[in-house]
C-alpha cells in the first residue's frame, strides 16, 4: 500500500534550486540540511573554493 507523502516539508536546494522534501535520515538537524544530495554539497564547495 503506497502512501501519499504530499504531507512533509519540503526545502529547496542551495546549489541546484530543485525542491526536496523531508527524509527520515534528516530527522535530527532538518533545521541545517541546506542540500538536496551530497552530490549538491560536493560541487557547492568546489565553487566556493574556485576550483
Amino acid at each position: 500500500m503506497a502512501h501519499k507523502k504530499s504531507f512533509l516539508p519540503t526545502k529547496t536546494c542551495a546549489h541546484c534550486g530543485r525542491p526536496y522534501s523531508w527524509r527520515k535520515k534528516w530527522e535530527k538537524n532538518w533545521d541545517e540540511v541546506r542540500y538536496c544530495s551530497e552530490r549538491c554539497r560536493r560541487e557547492s564547495k568546489k565553487s566556493k573554493s574556485g576550483i
